[in-house]
């Protein structure tokens, strides 16, 4: 229990007359008289505030939170006394999750209930936890505040903001692939599967035309053919600390993971399956999972991915995926290249290579490009710039090293990645490559 703001000018006043009774004597008198009545209004509000009935509080929370992404939770304040009460608010907040609306003040009615709305917004991923919350009650008289927990706990899990991958979902549904970048290519033919038989429409081309069903029929059949399911694609995420730096508001990793949920969602939709194998710190295996529906399963498993300062193991990594993937897949190693990785990258890329394609998803630092783009005005802007070049040189050449050995290459900004990483999926399905 903690004096207010008005009994502290109570007190301070009393003081005052004091001071000027050890002056004048006159004072005396009043500032005895301030002490008998300051003196029971204070026991009596204390009183009065131990007796109070304590409030409760539920809390409502959202389904689901996600990073960057403000949602409204709702807490209702129930107060069982006679009187009403003024009080202030205050929310067992994670450390990461932040609102710029608490604390609240106001008053709760008599025998009544007051619900208090507030956005709160998670700036990281992963499980988290609210704790009960914390209330400071007015006395009566308003000379004294207790401090009051009440409530209960509660755990959330913050997910990475998928709502890219919604967008992209929404205008797969429009048909409309070229607003999300994901171009769309004349079949080869050889990338798909018998369906079934049906009557020749207008457009179909003579190969689809089958002349033995044709013949029995009298009158033209054609084959409809779909794209070829049930093929595995899996994702193996660098966890480690190359992917914790930061391209614009986000680290890398995130960007990643972004792509990973974009690629989960086509790839499900195309009736495959979806693997993720974590490595450098996250050492984590989702074995393959199938239909549209998984991509919860997809979520519940990345949501509390985090990259770490562990030092990458591509070879241990490979060795992992050799071992618990047997079925050849579409393997894709999301990470951050450099051109000192050329010595002990190429031996894991090998021995995947035996039995899965693969494919080198490399995220390059926005900043690097944009700064190259500026002009050239002092001897450091030179300096950079050269080095700037040269760095990607490097790094291009090594991905050329690769593409030699038949690992197939992306080296794209954390912007256009998820739609790089699509479209070469998209590809590989229509030639028929897995």
């Amino acid at each position: 229990m903690i004096p207010t703001r008005r009994t502290q000018r109570l007190i301070v006043i009393w003081l005052a007359l004091g001071i000027c009774a050890s002056v004048w004597s006159r004072f005396s008198v009043l500032w005895f008289g301030a002490l008998a009545l300051l003196a029971p209004a204070l026991l009596v509000d204390a009183l009065l505030l131990f007796r109070l009935k304590p409030i409760t509080v539920s809390r409502k929370l959202p389904g689901r939170f996600a990073v960057g992404v403000a949602r409204e939770i709702a807490v209702t304040l129930r107060n069982p006394n006679a009187r009403g009460l003024t009080l202030e608010f205050f929310e067992g907040l994670p450390e990461t999750i932040e609102s710029a609306q608490l604390p609240w003040r106001g008053e709760v009615p008599g025998n009544g209930f007051t619900e208090v709305r507030y956005e709160a917004t998670p700036l990281t991923r992963g499980p988290f936890t609210f704790s009960g919350s914390h209330l400071r009650i007015e006395s009566p008289l308003g000379l004294w505040q207790r401090t009051m927990r009440a409530g209960d706990t509660a755990a959330v899990k913050v997910y990475p903001n998928y709502e890219p991958v919604v967008r992209y979902t929404l205008l797969a549904m429009s048909n409309r692939e070229s607003m999300m970048g994901i171009i769309t290519k004349n079949r080869a033919g050889q990338s798909r599967e018998f369906h079934q038989l049906r009557e020749y429409m207008d457009g179909d081309v003579l190969s689809q035309v089958d002349w033995k069903a044709t013949a029995r029929s009298a009158h033209l059949i054609s084959r409809e053919y779909r794209e070829q399911k049930d093929q595995t694609l899996i994702f193996m995420l660098d966890c480690g600390r190359r992917m914790r730096a930061h391209d614009g508001t986000l680290p890398q990793f995130d960007h990643c993971l972004n792509a990973t949920l974009l690629l989960s969602y086509i790839a499900l939709k195309q009736g495959d399956r979806i693997g993720v194998l974590g490595f450098g710190g996250t050492d984590r295996w989702l074995p393959p999972v199938k239909g549209q529906h998984s991509m919860s399963t997809v979520l519940n498993h990345l949501y509390d991915y985090r990259s770490s300062s562990a030092a990458s193991d591509f070879s241990e990594a490979a060795e992992r995926l050799m071992a618990v993937q047997r079925r050849r897949s579409l393997v894709v190693l999301l990470t951050n290249l450099r051109s000192e990785d050329s010595a002990h990258l190429l031996p894991p890329l090998r021995l995947l290579r035996r039995r899965h394609l693969v494919i080198v998803a490399s995220m390059r630092e926005q900043n690097v490009s944009d700064r190259l783009r500026e002009p050239v005005v002092n001897f450091n802007d030179a300096l950079f710039t050269a080095a700037g070049h040269g760095y990607f040189a490097e790094r291009e050449t090594f991905l050329a090293n690769l593409r030699d050995h038949g690992v197939l290459t992306l080296d794209e900004t954390a912007t256009a990645l998820p739609a790089a990483l699509a479209n070469a999926y998209l590809d590989i399905k229509r030639r028929g490559a897995l």
